[in-house]
């Protein structure tokens, strides 16, 4: 080859070489799993967060989801943010028995949440699921009414795969303003929250703001250290109140309760339907529950159901009047700030979510969501009464007679074990 053309060749070989070297970068293949660059044609409003760190543990989350998706079928789903993540992939083994699968992401807003939905949530065709969502859009600046908006998106879209599907709603948990998460902001948010779920049967409405927040409604530093998120304690604290809620929708507690009254006593529910009771008018014998759903028996246990309303008075009472002394006792379960009673022949007896709702708030002996015994002593008209031991009301006044309610008002209470005595 003659010089000038071997000079030729070089010389186009370091121009295409240069050309290759000048072409932009080739962009990176983007997957359904990362979050979309811009806000536009996205569903909802308010933030989405996009700082290095959260995009990488969005993608990594999701892709590794997406391997899990058969084996995760029909699993009660836990939605939300880091809450729901550092709870770990079995919920720390807090709801035994039950399929459970963890969509939380350390991060995430209620329109992140929603823009994930379908891949995260519905492919899984969940049996249940668990929301905490909202507290990361207070820290940006997002306005109350924006996230209950999200939120509404979001259980319509819920809703709409599956309008039987159990749907519980966690109130947003109390932080502080040292964490751009003040109490009136939170409180304000839980206040639409619930305006969006009023009325509606298949969504249970869980009161956990109470349930962790001290005087000024700030988180306490006991169960959250860095005031946003739960340590064990507060973990633990979260399951026993989703745990009565599971057990009313038959997740978890399916066997029948083999408990036998003590000698002397007889059984005034016999555990498995309502023989023996009755809204005053009419009763319920052979019915497993009241014909507004109200009441429900099941697995050895009477249960009050939260009402969709919020708060709706309503009185379940024996059939049976009980005119002579006697000794009546029974246990309950109350979810956060649960709101019931039992009515002895006709004056009521405050049956609550004690150290929350009151009035017996000083109680040392009370189990918040766990199970507790009420003994009624009744002579001559007098009711001495006592919870775990401790005395609730030492002489309440009663007539001569009547019947033993059951009163329904806000959250779900149970009741088990409903047993009494005739005495001289």
């Amino acid at each position: 080859m003659k010089l000038n053309h071997i000079l030729s060749a070089i010389a186009s070989s370091l121009i295409f070489t240069l050309s290759l070297s000048a072409q932009p970068a080739a962009a990176k293949v983007g997957s359904k799993f990362d979050i979309p660059a811009t806000d536009s044609g996205l569903p909802g409003a308010g933030p989405i967060r996009r700082a290095d760190w959260f995009q990488n543990l969005w993608s990594q989350r999701r892709m590794a989801w997406s391997k899990q998706v058969q084996q995760d079928q029909k699993a009660v789903v836990f939605l939300g943010d880091s809450i729901t993540q550092g709870w770990n992939e079995t919920m720390g083994g807090s709801f035994p028995g039950v399929k459970v699968a963890n969509r939380g992401i350390s991060g995430d807003t209620t329109r992140g949440v929603l823009i994930r939905l379908q891949e995260d949530v519905l492919a899984l065709h969940p049996s249940a699921v668990v929301i905490l969502i909202g507290t990361n859009d207070l820290e940006e600046q997002a306005d109350p009414e924006t996230i209950a908006g999200n939120l509404r998106l979001i259980l319509s879209e819920l809703k709409k795969h599956n309008a039987t599907m159990p749907i519980i709603l966690c109130q947003v948990f109390p932080s502080s303003a040292t964490a751009k998460r003040p109490a009136a902001s939170i409180k304000k948010l839980n206040e639409l929250y619930f305006a969006a779920v009023k009325g509606d049967a298949q969504i249970t409405y869980l009161e956990t703001w109470h349930l962790f927040a001290d005087a000024q409604g700030d988180a306490k530093l006991a169960e959250f250290p860095d005031l946003l998120h739960p340590n064990k304690a507060g973990y633990t604290k979260w399951a026993a109140a989703i745990r009565p809620i599971l057990a009313t929708y038959g997740f978890i507690e399916t066997e029948p309760d083999t408990f036998k009254p003590e000698q002397g006593f007889v059984s005034l529910f016999n555990g498995h339907d309502l023989t023996g009771w009755g809204y005053r008018t009419n009763n319920f014998d052979g019915k497993t529950t009241s014909h507004d759903g109200r009441y429900l028996a099941k697995n050895g246990r009477l249960i009050v159901k939260t009402p969709p309303e919020g708060s709706k008075i309503a009185q379940l009472w024996t059939t049976r009047q009980f005119p002579k002394n006697f000794t009546l006792k029974l246990e309950f379960r109350a979810t956060p700030k649960a709101d019931s009673g039992v009515f002895i022949r006709q004056p009521q007896l405050q049956c609550r979510d004690y150290l929350i709702a009151g009035p017996y708030k000083s109680l040392t002996q009370y189990k918040p969501q766990d199970w507790n015994e009420i003994i009624v002593n009744v002579k001559d008209n007098i009711a001495h009464c006592t919870c775990n031991g401790e005395v609730l009301e030492a002489a309440l006044k009663l007539p001569a007679t009547g019947s033993i309610g059951l009163e329904g008002d806000q959250g779900q209470m149970e009741y088990r074990r409903i047993r009494l005595q005739e005495l001289p």
